[in-house]
């Protein structure tokens, strides 16, 4: 999304997500006079916020005067306009003192752990990933929109699966779909197929499409090593007050933590991206709050990227700071889990 702002609106824009960051109420022309630097008529700062307004860049919230950013705004903001502050040194200090090379799984949790702390809101990583490599797989149906999947090891290890899909599919298309996969895919990991299927698939009837989908998407999960991240400090949540006013808003997010699925799908996404990224809102496909942003990096092992850290918070985080975080926090974890 490509706007054309001019440098005034672009200017004005940046100082009200600032102000609104930290002060939480919406910001009216008299704030943005006040700390945008800018020497304009309180008509000029009101004719350049109905444009922003008409961009859908800001909104007027019912009872008051003042604006607020809306997630395109914010998209704008930290895609053009963020200027990122280098990491505080004590912060930095702590987390290189935190993240010891020592034992993998004890690294993950203080990186998680850290994440939380330094940001006082939830911190999330995703645990490292190893390929999953299947000899046959069967698809069962359980009920309409629930089939188990059988997965079997070339080891002869059996694990299970049970995939919700949005069709109702009938038997003869289950067989179907799992004689595809084992006459042409045995032997590889899930990952190995999904990107084969890519492909091929686009020749495939759609709605086997989506089965498919649904079974290598399950399939990756079966990494080894029960969860598949580990999170800290979610109840951090409850205390950011554009949250935990709403109820509908906090039930959303318990929903997000609760439905591992999504926010493995957002943790995935952001395993295909190159260093750090923002989704805000329902931006990353997946049903989270509006004024929910999550900030993520990949981290690497011996230069392959198998997992992510990030950290969820509100829309309204002080972004030049959680941003460096998240990316040290990514660049130190590689380091303490490349040195085995």
């Amino acid at each position: 999304m490509n706007f054309m702002l001019d440098k005034r609106a672009q200017i004005l824009l940046k100082t009200l997500i600032e102000r609104y960051i930290a002060e939480g109420q919406p910001i009216g022309s008299r704030t943005l006079s006040k700390y945008s630097g800018l020497d304009l008529s309180p008509a000029t700062i009101r004719n350049v916020m109905a444009d922003l307004e008409e961009l859908g860049f800001i909104a007027s919230p019912h009872t008051s005067a003042g604006r607020v950013p809306t997630p395109l705004g914010y998209r704008f903001f930290v895609d053009t306009l963020l200027i990122v502050k280098p990491l505080e040194s004590n912060a930095l200090q702590r987390i290189e003192g935190e993240l010891h090379p020592d034992n993998p799984q004890r690294v993950i949790q203080a990186a998680s752990h850290l994440l939380s702390q330094l940001t006082q809101f939830a911190g999330v990583v995703m645990t490292p990933r190893r390929a999953v490599t299947f000899k046959h797989i069967e698809f069962l149906k359980l009920s309409e929109k629930r089939i188990l999947m059988i997965v079997v090891t070339p080891d002869g290890d059996v694990q299970n699966r049970i995939l919700f899909t949005e069709l109702d599919y009938r038997p003869s298309e289950l067989i179907e779909a799992a004689n595809f996969i084992n006459q042409h895919y045995s032997g590889q990991s899930f990952e190995e197929v999904r990107t084969h299927l890519q492909a091929e698939l686009r020749e495939v009837r759609e709605d086997m499409t989506r089965l498919m989908a649904a079974a290598l998407d399950a399939g990756s999960a079966l990494a080894e090593g029960g969860e598949q991240y580990v999170i800290s400090g979610e109840r951090n949540l409850f205390a950011v007050r554009d949250l935990s006013q709403d109820m509908g808003r906090l039930k959303q997010l318990l929903e997000l933590f609760e439905r591992k699925t999504s926010l493995i799908k957002i943790l995935d996404l952001a395993l295909r991206g190159q260093g750090v990224q923002i989704f805000i809102g329902g931006e990353s496909g997946v049903a989270a709050p509006d004024d929910v942003s999550i900030v993520t990096s990949p981290y690497r092992v011996d230069g392959e990227v198998v997992g992510t850290v990030g950290v969820i918070g509100p829309t309204r985080m002080a972004y030049e700071r959680v941003v460096p975080i998240v990316d040290v926090t990514a660049k130190l974890l590689t380091s303490a889990l490349s040195q085995h």
